[in-house]
């Protein structure tokens, strides 16, 4: 089946794209929104500008769509316009996204795409959460935490890449300030830089830390895909 990807550059939407590769669909393209500020309601901020570079990584074509108004009505027109255009040109027979647990983030997608007849697809739904991101760091996804907005995660972790040290550490936190370990409330955000799929690996050159004292962001300056 001819699918196209919802992207962020992160740990979920790129591994569902391995995943469904993996079943024998064709993933064609990505789409990202981007926001423009970082209360969107289901759109990925920090570094989204670099999933172009990632698309190339992955040798898929990336579309990136600017998220104009942030609020649930907002999103959805905007996810919606998103899809027909891709639609359009790609002639997609379905969208696959990275949820695994938010009903409110797969309820709406699912609406956007019903819009237009298309399948949708979400391969870690109802993955446990722990167990998830263990196999990731095996399957050597090289995973950087590039927000953090949750009780327990202070500036430290900006810029980590994880491993499974790390992700020990974050099981701990992650029970007791009760966040998700997989980050899917938004507790975090995060950025593959390499993986299976990549044909080249995201080298980052420079990149500047915002903290505010609750909540931060990994930003990155300067960064290009280099041999692997």
């Amino acid at each position: 089946m001819r699918l196209a990807s919802l992207f962020s550059g992160g740990k979920d939407s790129t591994f569902s794209v391995c995943k469904m590769k993996e079943l024998g669909h064709e993933v064609v393209c990505l789409i990202t929104i981007q926001p423009q500020t970082d209360d969107s309601l289901l759109f990925h901020y920090p570094n989204s500008g670099l999933t172009k570079q990632l698309g190339e990584a992955m040798g898929i074509p990336s579309f990136r769509f600017t998220l104009k108004k942030t609020s649930q009505e907002g999103e959805v027109n905007s996810l919606e316009h998103a899809i027909k255009k891709i639609k359009y040109i790609f002639d997609i027979q379905g969208v696959v996204h990275g949820g695994i647990s938010s009903v409110f983030q797969k309820d709406n997608f699912q609406r956007a795409c019903s819009m237009h007849d298309l399948k949708i697809f979400a391969p870690l739904w109802g993955v446990e959460p722990y167990q998830y991101m263990a196999d990731l760091i095996d399957k050597n996804f090289r995973i950087t935490i590039v927000g953090v907005s949750a009780m327990g995660l202070d500036r430290n972790w900006l810029g980590i890449t994880l491993d499974k040290a790390s992700l020990y550490e974050l099981g701990l936190l992650s029970k007791k300030y009760r966040f998700n370990v997989t980050f899917e409330g938004g507790e975090a955000e995060t950025l593959v830089v390499d993986c299976p799929i990549f044909k080249k690996r995201l080298e980052i050159y420079d990149a500047r830390t915002h903290w505010d004292g609750q909540r931060g962001i990994f930003e990155i300056l300067e960064a290009s895909l280099v041999s692997k």
